[in-house]
């Protein structure tokens, strides 16, 4: 059995970075930017008022100055004539500041008597001016690869585009196989159980960027799943759930070998997840997760999420680990690395007591997997363990 680094290196070779097309700038909230851009314009593109009142030249700021006002500068609406020796400009906020002027005086700063400003006392230091540039310049990097945020979004406009090139969304076909398994809203017969696992992992693979079909439920003969995977027509990548160990009905292995997938590995040293397996044909790549609940859920974490980094150009590595303080005693671990769900809350890690594979409000009541290494030891109240935030 290969380690859960091996597996996740080997499906890492399976996929390559998808190729890009350009968008629109109000679609693009958490695509994958692609190409780096650059700036056409400089924020502010002009030297502006951050404050409603006038605009001066602070040589004439004195106590006894009265300056005459000699007009007015709104936002979209400038004053074309600069201001000389002992004059002002009345100024609105985002304003474009007139030629002379360096200094914006608050408007309850200064007494104002027909055309002409006196200044009261204890003006303000600041020059309320946002300067040509303040915030970024022309030229300015917008680097990529990056997945866009609102605040990209709003950065990106400002800047001048209108359209940016992203990666294209993976398209994932996913296949859930098993007699027993039903479609939610079914009433259920005895022996059948609801089809949950597909709608779990099409929202993971959604949220971090795919476009994802959930196929109809494959039943346990070769022509139903030849039939699925005809289905999956188009797709970069097709994952299947269940069918994936060694029972006389699991006939995944049988059919992907049947048209044409090379399977590259088959069971790694985890729990829950030890089933999985994959492959590649000429048209997509190829995952078979486990058919209990959690493991899919958990396989879809570990693996699927770091191989779609890297379908859409993202740097891509096993998922961020971070440290925790137990909150209780743990059992030493057995021979296969453990995810075990658990709730972190203030830097510390309460384990699950249930950990059945199929108990999927357990994993739901959960924000955090505990990962244990084969064979690790016993673990004490306020020992630090490895965590995956969910």
């Amino acid at each position: 059995m290969l380690t859960t680094q091996e597996a996740l290196s080997k499906l890492f070779e399976l996929v390559s970075p998808l190729e890009s097309e350009l968008i629109s700038i109000e679609n693009a909230n958490g695509r994958v930017l692609i190409q780096d851009c650059k700036a056409k314009i400089s924020q502010p593109s002009f030297s502006s008022s951050a404050m409603d009142g006038y605009a001066i030249n602070s040589d004439d700021l004195h106590s006894d100055s009265e300056l005459i006002v000699i007009g007015e500068s709104a936002a979209g609406h400038p004053l074309e004539k600069p201001i000389t020796k002992d004059q002002a400009v009345r100024i609105f906020t985002g304003a474009v500041v007139p030629e002379g002027a360096n200094k914006v005086v608050m408007q309850e700063e200064v007494t104002r008597i027909g055309n002409t400003i006196r200044f009261n006392q204890n003006i303000d230091s600041s020059n309320y001016i946002r300067s040509e540039g303040s915030d970024f310049q022309k030229g300015f990097i917008f680097k990529s690869p990056k997945k866009i945020t609102p605040y990209d979004i709003m950065l990106l406009a400002g800047m001048g585009f209108n359209k940016i090139k992203v990666t294209r969304k993976p398209l994932i076909s996913v296949i859930s196989t098993g007699d027993e398994l039903v479609v939610p809203g079914t009433k259920l017969q005895k022996g059948q159980i609801i089809c949950s696992n597909s709608y779990g992992i099409k929202a993971i693979l959604e949220e971090n960027g795919a476009i994802v079909n959930i196929l109809p439920i494959a039943k346990d003969k070769i022509n139903s799943l030849e039939t699925a995977f005809q289905l999956s027509e188009g797709s970069d990548l097709v994952i299947t759930t269940g069918g994936a160990s060694v029972g006389d009905h699991d006939l995944v292995q049988q059919v992907v070998e049947k048209i044409g997938i090379k399977t590259i590995f088959y069971k790694v040293a985890m729990r829950p997840g030890k089933p999985l397996m994959a492959g590649k044909s000429r048209k997509f790549t190829f995952v078979g997760l486990p058919g209990n609940p959690v493991s899919s859920m958990v396989c879809s974490h570990v693996f699927l999420k770091p191989m779609l980094n890297k379908m859409l150009g993202l740097k891509y590595e096993r998922l961020k680990r971070f440290q925790a303080a137990l909150t209780h005693e743990l059992e030493k671990n057995g021979p296969r690395e453990h995810y075990m769900r658990a709730m972190v809350e203030d830097g510390k890690a309460t384990v699950q007591n249930n950990q059945d594979s199929a108990s999927s409000s357990i994993l739901q009541r959960s924000n955090a997997l505990v990962v244990r290494q084969p064979n690790d030891k016993m673990k004490h109240v306020n020992e630090l363990v490895e965590i995956i935030m969910l």
